[in-house]
């Protein structure tokens, strides 16, 4: 794999003020605490105030990364957003982003890789900033996933949470290391297992599709489980090897945040013990796109994560999307 000369200088994240607990949700559907915690991990998750657009929790996490960074608007060459819960069919979230964020000097679009978004948009940005053509890019993760859910359907609608991180990627100066090396891959057949059936070209929106409820997840999460197990070993097991690393190797592993038991099986598979494995699940649910960005701020935040570290960024979405990056922490 050809050097990528590009690194991750600034991550932030932001979700929404309103927490929902497990309690919560035992109101909005028959449910308990102790099947989603054990299910799932999960205890709590932030939803945005109905109305809310992806475009205005993405502008809110962009802000702190650029703030960090002694940044603005006007520094960016780039713009990747990462998300299923864009704010119209178009124009892009990307368009509406650069506006809100005054970077004019920026183009930019939307990605549709689900869970796997915000890993493929910092591919996406890495491979600009790493050839030359831009210096500056803006990847994000975003998704108001309570936009796109059944409060009627138990099986999805104690999953999700609503949520955006954003990073910013810069060239590497000379000798120094950063995104190491990335393997994606998707499988279409498993298209069938986790989709919003109405909406597109193929169904568009009817009176007949919104009666018949066609605007929200739906997920065979028996299917969905058992391929994100098999992947979430299977992907970094190929990645390792062809850096010539094992899991002792890595001092930290971000994983996709959707369910704590495959995390764990992940984990274990990779002999990583639990304090080199981001967590935090239970206080967030499944961001989609937003999950990885927001564990990786929540990492900086709680000092698992320095200068010079080997970190692994690891996903699996609706597609069935998979993403994985190894990458040195910069920062």
């Amino acid at each position: 794999m050809p050097r990528i000369d590009a690194k991750v200088t600034s991550v932030a994240k932001y979700v929404p003020e309103r927490v929902v607990t497990n309690a919560d949700m035992e109101a909005l559907v028959q449910t308990n605490d102790e099947w989603i915690r054990e299910r799932t991990g999960i205890r709590q998750r932030h939803f945005a105030d109905p109305g809310t657009p992806t475009s205005s929790i993405a502008y809110k996490a962009a802000m702190k990364a650029l703030e960090q960074r002694g940044l603005a608007g006007e520094d960016l060459d780039l713009i990747v957003v990462g998300t299923i819960t864009p704010d119209m069919v178009f124009p892009s979230t990307a368009c509406v982003l650069q506006e809100m964020l005054g970077a004019k000097r920026a183009w930019g679009f939307d990605l549709s890789a689900a869970c796997s978004a915000f890993v493929y948009a910092m591919t996406v940005a890495a491979q600009f900033v790493g050839s030359g053509s831009h210096k500056r890019a803006l990847a994000v993760g975003a998704d108001v996933m309570t936009s796109i859910l059944d409060m009627e359907d138990r099986a999805t609608c104690v999953l999700f949470g609503d949520g955006a991180g954003a990073a910013i990627v810069e060239p590497c100066e000379p000798g120094e290391e950063g995104i190491l090396d990335f393997v994606h891959d998707i499988d279409g057949s498993g298209a069938k297992h986790l989709y919003m059936p109405a909406g597109g070209s193929r169904k568009p929106t009817t009176e007949e599709t919104a009666r018949n409820r066609e605007h929200f997840v739906r997920q065979d999460g028996r299917n969905v489980f058992k391929y994100a197990v098999r992947r979430m070993t299977e992907i970094p097991q190929r990645m390792l090897e062809r850096n010539d690393m094992t899991g002792a190797d890595l001092d930290l592993l971000v994983p996709h945040q959707a369910n704590a038991r495959i995390i764990s099986a992940a984990a274990e598979k990779l002999g990583m013990p639990s304090e080199k494995v981001m967590l935090n699940i239970d206080r967030f649910g499944n961001t989609t796109a937003g999950t990885i960005p927001i564990a990786m701020s929540d990492a900086v935040d709680q000092g698992k994560v320095k200068k010079g570290d080997s970190v692994m960024l690891l996903s699996v979405g609706a597609g069935f999307t998979t993403g994985c990056i190894l990458m040195r922490w910069a920062y």
